[in-house]
């Protein structure tokens, strides 16, 4: 199982959104910045790390938010903990990992094509069944996970890609 960590930044009825570049797995495909829990990291940890690299800003990582579970094909099946980013520092800069980021709003989510996995939490975002605040749909997170454990060797496989 690939551990993946995932950032919901809301600002101004508006969600921070990024866009798959060229040449990786899912090119053009939507999603939430954040990337691979690293062995020994924690999840919070993991999304801080990965919103440095990917966006030059210092996150505060707050709850939570949603929690699933997902098969791409014959691949391996990973699990993406998504949190909510109640503040950071620094201004948002792309450091070359996507084609496009954007300031989408919250109700016109469902007109960019996410990946398959981010679907149901963009559902329930631009719904307003979930916030960046808390989980309002209790059924999405999974009772036996620990969303602050550290990752352990077996949580990525050999010559595992970066990119989720």
């Amino acid at each position: 199982m690939i551990r993946v960590v995932a950032a919901v930044v809301v600002r101004a009825e508006t969600v921070l959104v990024c866009q798959r570049s060229p040449g990786r797995t899912h090119a053009g495909k939507w999603e939430f910045p954040g990337g691979k829990i690293e062995v020994g990291e924690t999840p919070r940890s993991a999304l801080r790390r990965e919103l440095r690299e990917e966006l030059r800003i210092e996150a505060q990582i707050g709850e939570r938010v949603w929690y699933t579970r997902h098969r791409y094909g014959a691949t391996e099946p990973i699990e993406i903990h998504f949190f909510a980013v109640p503040s950071y520092a620094g201004e948002i800069r792309d450091q070359g990992h996507f084609a496009d980021l954007r300031w989408q709003p919250l109700e016109r989510l469902g007109e960019l094509d996410f990946l398959e996995a981010d679907r149901d939490l963009v559902a329930a975002l631009a719904e307003g069944r979930v916030t960046a605040r808390r989980e309002t749909t209790p059924a999405t997170l999974a009772e036996d996970t620990d969303p602050d454990a550290p990752a352990s060797t077996s949580d990525r496989s050999p010559g595992a890609r970066r990119d989720r």
